[in-house]
């Protein structure tokens, strides 16, 4: 399986998908640098994907 990142809007609006990773480690490493650029390109929350498979999500990128 592949594993993504689906990026959203606040509202649960899907806006985009990132780049695919081997292994749920490589993708949980990658959101960990990538937040703060995604909140910039205005991404408010992620859901990570294994496939088609939704493995957990909403996560919030904003400090709360």
């Amino acid at each position: 399986m592949s594993w993504t990142w689906t990026y959203e809007k606040s509202d649960g609006t899907a806006t985009g998908t990132s780049q695919e990773f081997e292994s749920r480690s490589d993708a949980e490493t990658w959101i960990g640098e990538a937040f703060g650029d995604l909140l910039e390109a205005g991404v408010d929350q992620v859901r990570l994907m294994d496939g088609e498979t939704e493995v957990y999500g909403p996560m919030g990128l904003a400090a709360e």
